[in-house]
C-alpha cells in the first residue's frame, strides 16, 4: 500500500499489519515518506489509538531503524536489565539504583536523557559531578557495562534514529500525549539495549506527565504489554508525583541526596522507591526468587557500602570525581503566609521554579547552573505555623524572584487534615 492508503486505513480505524507499519517507519527514516504524510499518520494514531499488536510492531520498527546492543548468549553472561521513569521532580532513583543493581549481579547499560519540560534529567544531574562524561558509542557503553556492571550515558546517534525524527514531529503536531506513540518511543530506546528485564516507574500526579491515575495506569499497561510481546520480562510501578521525590530538586543537590541514599541515609521515600524498583527488576531478571528477596538483596548493598563503592567506581570510569566539591548556590527561604495544614503541592510549578533559577533549559542549548535548586522542608499532611519556612531555594541572582513566586504559589495550606499520598499506587506485571 502507498503511504496515503495506509494513512487512510488508519484514519478509518482499521488495524495495520506489522509490515505496513514497518514500511511507514522505514520510509520516514530514509525520506521516501514525507513529513506531511507522517504527520497525518501520527494524528490518525492519536485519534484512533493502536492495538497492542500495532504498538509492538511500531516499537519493533523503530528499534530496527538503527544499531542495537548485541550481547553474548545469556548462558555466557549475567542478565541485563534497566529501569525507566516517565519523569518527575526530584526523581533521582537511577543514580543510586544502577550501582546497587550491579552489586547484585545485574548488568545495567542505562541509557538516560536530559530534562524535559518541568522534569529534571539524569544526565544533567550527573554532569554536575566534575569531569563526568555521558557520551559513549555503543561498543564503549557495552564495555563499561561488562567491566563495571553499570554505566549511565546518553543515547548514541545511531540508536533508534526513527524515534528522534518522530518525537520532533509529534512535538509540532500536538500528538505527544498519544499512549501508543509514547510507548513506542520509550520501549524502542530501552529495548535497543538488548535487555533481558525491564522495570518501569510510571509517575502520576501534579508533577507527572500523566496527571491522573487512570492515564498512568493506561500507559503502564501499554508499556508492560509491549515489553512482554517483544520478549522482555517487564513490570511497572505506578508511583506518586504529587510532591517531589526526596527533598532536593536541582542538579548538584540531587547528586548529594543520591549519595546520601546510597550510603544508607537520605529521605525514606527515595530509599523505599529505589529498593522497590530494584527488587522488582532483580526478580524479573532471575537474580531473586521474588521481589521481596530482591528488595532484601538491594537493601544490603545500600547498608554495607558496596553500592557506594560501585557508584564511585562508575563515576571514575566515566571521567568524574564523586568526592570533588559540588558548589551549592546561596540559600534563602520561602515561608508560610498562614498557619494550617499542607494540603497540596503543585509539583510541576516547583520544577519550573528550578528552571527559572537556571537549573533546567527554557530552550535547547541553554547552559545549566548546576549549583541551584530547592529543598522541600514540608510534606503533604504537615502542620505548619505562619512564617514557618516551607522551601529553601539555592539561587544566584538570575530568576530568584520568579522562582520565589512560583514556590509560594505551589504549596497550598488549608485547615483540614490531608493524608500523605502513598508512594507506590499500583503494580502492573
Amino acid at each position: 500500500m502507498t503511504p496515503a492508503a495506509l494513512i487512510s486505513k488508519k484514519r478509518d480505524g482499521a488495524e495495520l499489519s506489522a509490515e505496513e507499519i514497518g514500511s511507514l517507519v522505514d520510509g520516514y527514516v530514509d525520506g521516501s515518506v514525507a513529513e506531511c504524510q507522517m504527520s497525518a499518520w501520527a494524528m490518525a494514531v492519536f485519534l484512533q489509538g493502536m492495538t497492542t499488536a500495532e504498538t509492538a510492531a511500531l516499537t519493533d520498527a523503530m528499534l530496527r531503524s538503527g544499531e542495537t546492543f548485541q550481547w553474548e548468549p545469556q548462558t555466557d553472561r549475567p542478565p541485563t536489565g534497566d529501569k525507566h521513569s516517565s519523569g518527575g521532580v526530584g526523581d533521582k532513583v537511577s543514580i543510586p539504583l544502577a550501582p546497587a543493581l550491579a552489586c547484585c549481579g545485574l548488568w545495567v547499560p542505562m541509557i538516560s536523557g536530559r530534562g524535559l519540560g518541568a522534569t529534571g534529567g539524569t544526565l544533567d544531574k550527573l554532569e554536575s559531578i566534575p569531569g563526568f562524561n555521558v557520551d559513549f558509542d555503543i561498543a564503549e557503553t557495552q564495555r563499561l557495562a561488562r567491566e563495571l556492571g553499570c554505566v549511565i550515558c546518553s543515547a548514541s546517534p545511531k540508536l533508534v534514529p526513527a524515534d528522534r525524527k518522530l518525537y520532533a514531529l509529534r512535538d509540532v503536531t500536538g500528538t505527544v500525549p498519544s499512549i501508543p506513540l509514547i510507548t513506542a518511543s520509550i520501549m524502542s530506546k530501552k529495548l535497543a539495549e538488548g535487555l533481558d528485564a525491564l522495570v518501569l516507574d510510571v509517575k502520576c500526579g501534579s508533577g507527572a506527565f500523566m496527571k491522573t491515575r487512570e492515564a498512568a495506569h493506561a500507559l503502564a499497561v501499554s508499556l508492560v504489554e509491549t515489553g512482554k510481546r517483544m520478549g522482555v520480562k517487564t513490570a511497572a510501578l505506578v508511583t506518586d508525583m504529587n510532591q517531589p521525590l526526596g527533598r532536593l530538586a536541582g542538579n548538584a543537590v540531587e547528586i548529594d541526596e543520591s549519595v546520601a541514599c546510597i550510603e544508607g541515609a537520605g529521605p525514606a521515600d527515595l530509599r523505599d522507591l529505589t529498593v522497590a524498583l530494584g527488587g522488582e527488576l532483580l526478580a524479573l531478571a532471575g537474580l531473586a526468587k521474588d521481589d521481596a528477596e530482591g528488595r532484601t538483596k538491594l537493601t544490603a548493598t545500600l547498608d554495607d557500602g558496596t553500592a557506594r563503592e560501585k557508584l564511585a567506581e562508575m563515576v571514575h570510569a566515566q571521567g568524574g570525581d564523586l568526592d570533588a566539591p559540588r558548589p551549592r548556590a546561596a540559600a534563602s527561604e520561602v515561608a508560610a503566609e498562614r498557619a494550617g495544614v499542607v494540603t497540596a503541592v503543585d509539583t510541576e510549578a516547583l520544577g519550573w521554579a528550578v528552571i527559572e533559577l537556571g537549573g533546567g533549559r527554557k530552550q535547547l542549548g541553554d547552559e545549566l547552573d548546576h549549583s541551584v535548586g530547592l529543598e522541600m522542608l514540608v510534606r503533604i499532611g504537615d502542620q505548619v505555623d505562619a512564617g514557618q519556612p516551607l522551601v529553601t531555594l539555592f539561587a544566584n541572582s538570575a530568576g530568584r524572584e520568579a522562582a520565589q513566586r512560583l514556590v509560594a504559589a505551589a504549596v497550598t495550606i488549608g485547615d483540614d487534615a490531608a493524608p500523605e499520598p502513598p508512594l507506590v499506587i499500583e503494580r502492573i506485571d
